[in-house]
């Protein structure tokens, strides 16, 4: 059965565990895996927003960068976790390919761009909607403060806290909501990444671990969600031991979101004459993950299609009711 916890947001608490909650996705960017372009300028994304809002999301994740494969992220140095192996290691490369047509990788994206990008966009939405839940998506301590002052509750880091050393004592200072996401290496690096011998015992193993070092440096553990991050730096034959494994990561102690949308392991399963489906055709593939996480104890999933998501998780939740 799924636990329940309420996730201090700092001014008020959400209850994780009743029912499944669904985090929209709104990404102001130019480059993501999915959808990158369609909502970079602000009205756009506002109206995407409000259209998710609409589907029945209750949170929305905001992000003004992708960390698609290839990627190159504005982070310190590489801790020893995240040292690749070399050229004549021969590693077998993970299947996380960009997609045909994505644009070339360039420079990474510093704050001061993100923060131009996801600001005006959070403060908007929190004017039209003083209620809603924001979360920002990012690894940067300076935009996770500008973000939260202009209005977001939650800070969804795709690093664990590992890229931007003030990263936890900054959530602490805030008091926000943080979702702590596991990572193998860096965007730019999964290519060359060697295979995990038992991909369940690694995430769960470092998710622990990065929690209770975030707790040690005073980030409350009821403001700490962890989520397995689906594809990032795992490869094709990873991701499905890892959501057959999902309902083990509740041995942490902590509420676990779950996002799996449009993922490229989804569209090789579904390839078609030898090619892999792309984002827009992966919807029904995404309900089947989604739905086997819910029941596997997912408190939350991370989704581009919010209507669908919400109908496949109150049959979802149903079943687990009926237990």
């Amino acid at each position: 059965m799924r636990a329940v916890f309420q996730w201090s947001l700092g001014r008020r608490a959400l209850e994780l565990g009743q029912r499944t909650l669904i985090m929209g996705i709104v990404n102001v960017t130019p480059d993501s895996f999915s959808d990158g372009g369609q909502f970079l300028e602000r009205e756009k994304a506002i109206e995407h927003a409000q259209r998710l809002l609409d589907e029945g999301a209750d949170i929305l994740d905001i992000g003004g960068e992708s960390t698609r494969p290839g990627a190159r992220v504005d982070a310190g140095p590489p801790g020893p976790a995240e040292i690749m192996p070399t050229a004549t290691t021969k590693a077998p490369a993970a299947n996380l390919k960009t997609r045909v047509g994505a644009p070339s990788v360039g420079a990474a994206v510093n704050a001061s761009q993100e923060m131009k990008r996801v600001l005006p966009v959070i403060a908007e939405l929190k004017k039209r909607h003083p209620t809603v839940v924001l979360s920002v998506d990012t690894y940067k301590a300076e935009v996770a403060r500008a973000a939260v002052s202009a209005g977001a509750e939650i800070v969804n880091d795709v690093s664990g806290f590992r890229w931007d050393a003030r990263m936890a004592k900054t959530i602490a200072e805030l008091k926000c909501g943080a979702v702590l996401m596991h990572m193998r290496g860096r965007p730019e690096d999964w290519r060359m990444l060697p295979p995990a011998s038992d991909i369940v015992l690694l995430v769960k193993r470092e998710l622990k671990e990065w929690a209770e070092k975030a707790v040690l440096e005073g980030v409350r553990r009821e403001r700490i969600v962890l989520d397995p991050g689906f594809g990032f730096g795992k490869r094709f034959e990873e991701n499905y031991p890892l959501l057959g494994g999902f309902g083990e990561l509740q041995a942490a102690g902590f509420p676990l979101l779950a996002g799996t949308s449009r993922k490229s392991f989804i569209g090789r399963t579904l390839a078609r004459d030898g090619h892999d489906v792309p984002p827009e055709g992966r919807l029904y593939g995404t309900l089947a993950t989604e739905t086997a996480l819910i029941l596997k104890g997912a408190h939350i999933v991370r989704t581009h299609d919010v209507k669908a998501a919400v109908e496949a998780a109150r049959v979802a939740d149903a079943i687990l009711r009926g237990r």
